[in-house]
């Protein structure tokens, strides 16, 4: 044992020596750094600006990447629910769920105020007002405004005028509407109004003359929110309905709800971004993004994710197998040595690892220092004994993103440690002194074989008690050592014979 303890430590402070400075993977829901006066929630815009990428969200304020992996907040007023920017002759234009337009010279702003849409129309031609509207320019140059009813009302589209964006050029055309037939539209949990959704958050890109036209339903507030899209060789159409639709959908596991985003490329590779809604607490929601793919005959392609995957504009690791959850529901598995230092009744550390939203670990309320020890390998003495090699760490705190800046900044510190034999750990991530407030994390270590992972928070905001949503480590089975107790193996009988089981 003690020889194994000593390899154990020798790995994993090899292991640190040789972490790259720059991640090589993300994972859904993004680490998205919050700042005072933003919120990463949902309803996602990202625009491509002199090699940087600009991303607003519902919630206010904007990020800026040049990688689509590290993103930096920035304060910006101005920014409204559900907006949308855009870049038209030199100038950077800024809509959403309101009547208003504004205008900056830089995607950071400031914005001026442009005023009203107007020569709208009236109501029974579509106009509503200024909800989820999304500004497309064309090749040519045109502009073109596209926005959702209410309800089922679908998908309008318009020419604005070139030398005002504010202003109609035309009659509004309506594209689609809310089709009962597609089930995966209707509303409710289960999709169970078969006259009710909420049709939103268009978004249109060009690629190859065929216009893809992305649309939401059933309702943000449900986990079958979902994103689908129509095509079409015209900006207004006529639009056809997808035969692959949907085309992002998850209601299981932590990243449900997808939906309400863009689409964007990078280095030849189109990614898109999307809302996640969480089971809790109702409105809670975070980011997510994956990659879009295109097959021989133009459809368009999108696996949500939820475990780690290569980062825009990088290849798929080769050097190891794919990581998967290797923590989930090992807190209260038969045999399992897990364990926590505390927790408050109704919310035990076991659904800090039962992968879902909807359950939080909240530690006793005086525990200073937190901690959830999870063995990787619980097992009877007639089990084999199961290596387990890990490399990463997600981490989703309570609190949820709601609509609004956050009134206190969720800057948490943290460690995670590793260990043969759960008595003795070595340090893996030390973030005991981070300063960067995000509430979802998501950290690359270089891979390390343990049978225990252990995280500890040593400080968190005090504004709000501490709840952990989900705590998930990622590897790989990686060897294992035999049962302590044999068992006999009847190669030449039946499984279900009595001389079996006998």
């Amino acid at each position: 044992m003690r020889l194994k303890n000593f390899l154990c430590a020798a790995a994993c402070l090899a292991a640190l020596c040789s972490v790259t400075a720059r991640a090589q993977r993300y994972c859904n829901p993004l680490p998205m750094p919050i700042g005072a006066g933003g919120n990463a929630s949902g309803d996602v815009t990202v625009l491509e600006e002199g090699g940087k990428y600009y991303m607003c969200c519902t919630g206010g304020g904007m990020w800026v990447s040049d990688n689509l992996l590290d993103w930096e907040f920035h304060a910006v007023e101005h920014i409204p629910v559900a907006p949308d920017l855009v870049k038209y002759n030199g100038r950077f234009y800024l809509t959403g769920n309101s009547d208003h337009v504004f205008v900056a010279d830089h995607p950071l702003g400031p914005y001026t105020d442009l005023g009203l849409f107007k020569n709208t129309g009236p109501v029974e031609d579509g106009w509503n007002g200024g909800f989820d509207t999304k500004i497309f320019i064309d090749d040519d140059n045109q502009p073109y405004l596209f926005w959702p009813g209410r309800g089922i009302s679908g998908i309008y589209g318009v020419r604005l005028d070139p030398d005002d964006l504010t202003s109609f050029a035309e009659k509004p055309t309506h594209l689609f509407g809310f089709n009962p037939m597609h089930a995966w539209e209707r509303y409710g949990e289960m999709n169970e109004y078969p006259s009710v959704a909420w049709i939103e958050g268009p978004w249109i890109i060009k690629r190859n003359g065929i216009y893809y036209l992305e649309y939401s339903a059933s309702g943000t507030q449900w986990k079958t929110y979902a994103e689908g899209y129509y095509t079409a060789t015209s900006p207004l159409g006529p639009y056809s309905y997808a035969p692959n639709n949907p085309l992002l959908r998850k209601t299981e596991g932590l990243v449900t709800g997808t939906a309400h985003g863009s689409i964007v490329q990078y280095k030849g590779e189109w990614w898109q971004f999307y809302t996640i809604v969480l089971s809790n607490p109702p409105g809670g929601r975070r980011i997510g993004m994956d990659k879009v793919e295109f097959d021989a005959d133009g459809l368009m392609y999108c696996t949500v994710t939820d475990t780690p995957q290569a980062a825009p504009g990088r290849g798929a690791r080769t050097d190891a197998p794919a990581s998967i959850p290797v923590t989930i529901n090992k807190m209260n598995a038969m045999n399992a040595l897990s364990k926590c230092s505390s927790q408050q009744d109704g919310y035990p550390a076991a659904y800090a690892v039962d992968n879902y939203s909807g359950t939080v670990w909240r530690p006793a309320a005086g525990d200073a220092q937190p901690s959830i020890t999870v063995e990787l390998s619980p097992a009877t003495r007639f089990d084999v004994v199961q290596h387990f090699t890990v490399d990463a760490m997600r981490v989703m705190f309570a609190g949820g993103r709601r609509f609004g800046a956050p009134a206190v900044l969720p800057v948490y510190q943290y460690k995670l440690e590793v260990s043969q034999d759960g008595e003795h750990f070595v340090t893996m991530l030390d973030r005991t002194r981070n300063q960067t407030p995000r509430d979802t994390i998501f950290e690359e270590f270089a891979p390390v074989n343990c049978r225990f992972v252990r995280l500890t928070l040593t400080g968190w905001p005090k504004a709000f008690p501490l709840g952990i949503i989900d705590f998930t480590v990622f590897g790989y089975p990686d060897g294992y050592e035999p049962a302590a107790v044999a068992t006999p193996v009847f190669s030449n009988l039946p499984p279900d014979t009595e001389e079996a089981r006998r």
